[in-house]
């Protein structure tokens, strides 16, 4: 089985969990951001990691998203600044599991992610703050071992 890993990341928090996933896949995988990867067709697993934006994965990772068909075996992964149980953040798992619905979906991880002090300070400044803007101390630090640890077990409990 040929396995890829496909990742959207815009501060390093999901390539750190993509990184992770390709160092624990067996033999024949490859791993390319999404702006670089490769049509999913020659591949049977493909994990897809974006981030979120506005309770919805990425535009980036939505677009890769759409090309899953019925011949891949899927497993989602997601960092974001939000509680781990928001709104935001099922509705985003949710538009994803959507998106890649032609495919088999094997598993779904998700986890806070560090949001950049710099991001922090422009959401504080918005006339209507975000929701997550609350969470974003509790990211800090995240995604840790730990994040790590429940996603790969997540992955070897699903066999890919």
């Amino acid at each position: 089985m040929r396995s890829l890993v496909v990742y959207s990341s815009r501060t390093g928090n999901t390539k750190k969990l993509a990184q992770a996933l390709y160092d624990f896949l067996p033999e024949k995988k490859e791993i390319f951001p999404v702006k670089e990867a490769p049509d999913p067709k020659d591949y049977s697993f493909i994990a897809i990691g974006f981030w979120i934006k506005d309770g919805e994965p990425d535009p980036d990772a939505q677009e890769y998203l759409k090309k899953i068909s019925e011949d891949h075996e899927v497993f989602l992964f997601a960092t974001h600044g939000a509680q781990v149980n928001s709104d935001e953040v099922k509705k985003a798992m949710k538009k994803a599991e959507d998106l890649a619905k032609k495919g088999r979906i094997m598993g779904i991880y998700h986890c806070q992610g560090e949001v950049p002090q710099e991001v922090v300070e422009e959401a504080r400044n918005m006339p209507n703050p975000p929701d997550w803007l609350a969470d974003a101390e509790a990211a800090k630090g995240h995604p840790d071992e730990n994040d790590i640890k429940k996603m790969l077990q997540l992955v070897e409990d699903i066999n890919p």
